[in-house]
Formats: C-alpha cells, structure tokens, sequence
C-alpha cells in the first residue's frame, strides 16, 4: 500500500480511537426519519454509485510503514454497511416514538466492526405513520460533525431540481471566528488555559461509572423562533440560546431529584475547519479537526433571560479571546514535548475538567429527501464516556432545531423527562422574547 493511496491518522484519531473500549463506542449518529419507507437495495444501489464523492466512507483502519493509516478498503461489501434491521412483519409491529428511540439506542450501543470503515446504516423499515427511519453510525476517529454532514450531503440527499452543489451542501458546522491580532500570543494562550482549566469544586450530577447500556431520548424547537428570541436579548446567538435552554432543561429535572441548583460546567466543541494545521496546509483535511471551550452553565435563577445574559457575556469574552485557538496552538506546540503534552491532555480530560459535552453541527438549511422520500426530522447522537453520563447533540435541519440527548441509563433512567424539560425550556425562552 503506497501513502498516496490513503491518508495518515491524525493525532485527533488516534486520541479518539484510543477512547474506546468495551463500555465506551467512539461513534457519533445520525438518525433519520423519513416520511416514508426507502428499499434497501435501492439505498445500497444509491450509496456504492456515491461513494467515489466521499472517499473517505471507503477508508478502513491499516498501517503503512509500521504507521497507522487510513487505507483504502478495495473488498468494501455496500450490504455489510446498509442493513436492514430486523423488525418482525406486521403493521401492528410499527415503531412508535417509544419503540423507535429504545431501537436507536440498541444500535448506538454496539460497536463498529474495525475490519471495515468506520460506519454503517441501519434502515428500521417500519415507523407509526408509514415512515421510516435511517440509523447512521460513523466513527468519530472517521468524521466530526461538520465532516459527517457533507458526507451525507455526498451520498445520501437527493439533487434537488434547479438547486446548485453549494445550495444542497449542509452549512458547515459552529466554527470558531477568525483569530485576531494576538492569536499567537502566549500570555493570551496562557488566560484562555486558566478559563479552559478543570474545577474539580464543581458537583457533577452525571459523574459515575458507565457500563455499556444506553438510552436515547429527543426534543424540539423552532429554529427561526429561537433565533429571534436570541438576538432580541443583546444580540445573543443561537449557540447561546441552545446553552441556555439546556441550562433550563437541567434546572428542571435536577428541582425534581432535589439536586444542587449551583452551576454545571460544560464543554463546547468548535469546529476548526478551515484553518490550518501548519503553514502551508489549507486547512481543508477530512476528518476531525475541532477544539473547544468551556463554561459554567448558572442553574440559579429561573428566568430563561437571566440565563440567556450569563451564558451571552460568558460565551463572547471565550470567542474575542479566541480560547479555542489558542488551545489547540498550545497543544500542538507541546506535542514537541511529549511529557508536557501528555500532562496537559490528562489535566484537559480529567472528568472534573467538565460535567456535560454539548456539541451544535448545522445541517441542510433546505428540506432533503432520500430516493425521493423527505426527510421528516434529524437527530444527532454522540457517545457519553467514563464519569460523564449524558451527552447532548444538537442538530439544525430546514428550519429546526433538534437536540439528541444519550445516557447510561443506570446512572440516569430517566432521560427522557430531561429531554421533556429541554423542550419546554425552549418554548418558555421563545415566549420570554423581549417586545421589539
């Protein structure tokens, strides 16, 4: 196998493949229902004729000169990777909304096969309604959010009559702004690390030792509606209100578990896409390429407005301090260092560092259909770990907002009562817009 016929893992790869084992599954999910129901040959027929625009869903893991690449799989067997899950016949067998989310969660749990990429679709043929739905694993070590969005731009959504490549391409994902002046400042990488620094002070209600099971559960909102009710509060934006209104939505459940109302620390992922690695790349590479930040999310009052403030001033001071960038050029300068770099990723990912994991991708900005059947509602799930028993995606889709909640049920069973609160949550900030 020669290097120009695959790609070499990144350091983002090999730190989230080596995340994995038996409890922990390194995929992110999409779930999609559809209006209807799609053939499965059809489906394959459709994926396998798509796969050159989106090679890397053709990639597996593998080694060249003893170094672990992303390789070429020549054998790719298209129905090992479109499977219809087994449903028993029968209309009165459909999946209700219960049943669809305890058979997403079946299938989030199990682990993808190493042998092959890094991805699978299941296709739940029989959804209440007529509909049905498309369960798409794919590694995290494989693709990020904004990279799993143009892969399904690539491969799954049909061409729309009169509609460019860049009108059905899904917008990219939350994006850190620009680096200003003193992006390469060391005093300003050494703030953005004391504010990125773990609170170990900070209770976390969702600290615990996962095992392998898993629950899923859904929400939500308008997506133009919560726009408008941000930017009515000084100019807040909808990564803002998400945060806000997951802040309310866990306020609520923990008032029901007589839980502590003081703040949770959560980490927000921003995509670094587009911006180079090293001088001279393009910072166009497939596959991961994000950073973070994060912040204490205030569970004291419960006005969605009071949040929606805290949550706007904390937010901008991390984007005009570029923290993000600046975490990632302070850890790829340590990676000279190994021992430095080493000590700094374990301070980063202590279990105290944060509480909870909610990532935002955007996703088609216009409805989207599947071998002619539209694409109801869209969901993104990402994988909890040790010490962190939720996780909440959130996805955007034509008009949407969509939140994708994952847990261990053992540590929290009742998921979906939070998920209930998120979206009641979304609705009380919606109706606390301030008048124009």
């Amino acid at each position: 196998m020669t290097a120009s016929a695959g790609r070499r893992l990144s350091p983002e790869d090999l730190r989230i493949l080596a995340l994995e084992d038996e409890t922990v599954a390194g995929h992110t999910c999409k779930v999609l229902v559809l209006s209807g129901a799609v053939d499965v040959d059809e489906l394959r027929s459709l994926i396998a004729g798509r796969l050159p625009g989106s090679p890397t869903l053709g990639m597996r893991l593998g080694e060249i000169a003893g170094a672990p690449w992303w390789v070429p799989d020549p054998a790719l067997d298209i129905g090992a990777h479109v499977v219809e899950s087994g449903q028993d016949p029968g209309p009165a067998l459909a999946l209700d909304e219960a049943g669809l989310r305890i058979a997403v969660a079946r299938i989030f749990e199990q682990h993808l096969d190493r042998s092959r990429p890094l991805w699978r679709i299941d296709v739940l043929p029989r959804l209440t309604g007529g509909r049905s739905a498309l369960v798409w694993r794919i590694h995290h070590a494989l693709a990020d959010g904004s990279t799993a969005m143009r892969m399904a731009s690539s491969v799954l959504w049909d061409d729309q009559p009169g509609a460019s490549g860049a009108e059905r391409a899904p917008a990219r994902s939350v994006q850190a702004p620009a680096p200003g002046p003193a992006a390469h400042d060391r005093l300003a990488g050494l703030r953005a690390a004391a504010r990125e620094a773990p609170q170990p002070w900070l209770r976390s209600p969702f600290d615990g030792h996962i095992d392998a099971r898993r629950a899923v559960a859904f929400a939500s909102t308008g997506l133009p509606e919560l726009r408008a009710a941000a930017r009515a509060a000084d100019g807040a934006t909808v990564n803002d209100a998400v945060l806000t209104v997951v802040g309310g939505g866990l306020r609520r459940w923990l008032e029901a578990h007589h839980g502590h109302l003081g703040a949770i620390r959560v980490k927000i992922p921003v995509s670094l896409h587009g911006r180079p690695h090293d001088p001279g790349d393009d910072g166009a590479r497939p596959g991961n390429r994000d950073s973070f930040f994060c912040l204490d999310l205030p569970l004291a009052s419960a006005d969605p407005l009071d949040r929606l403030a805290a949550i706007r001033q904390a937010t901008r001071t991390r984007k005009q301090a570029h923290d993000a960038q600046h975490l990632d050029t302070v850890m790829r300068e340590l990676a000279s260092a190994p021992r430095l770099s080493h000590f700094a990723e374990r301070i980063l990912a202590h279990p105290r560092s944060f509480a909870l994991n909610v990532s935002n991708v955007l996703g088609p900005r216009q409805p989207v259909q599947v071998l002619g059947v539209p694409v109801q509602t869209m969901y993104s799930l990402a994988e909890i770990g040790e010490h962190h028993a939720l996780r909440v995606a959130v996805i955007s889709e034509a008009g949407h907002l969509n939140f994708g909640l994952v847990a261990d049920p053992t540590l929290l069973p009742d998921v979906d009562h939070l998920a209930a609160s998120v979206q009641a949550e979304a609705a009380a900030l919606i109706s606390a817009r301030p008048p124009a």
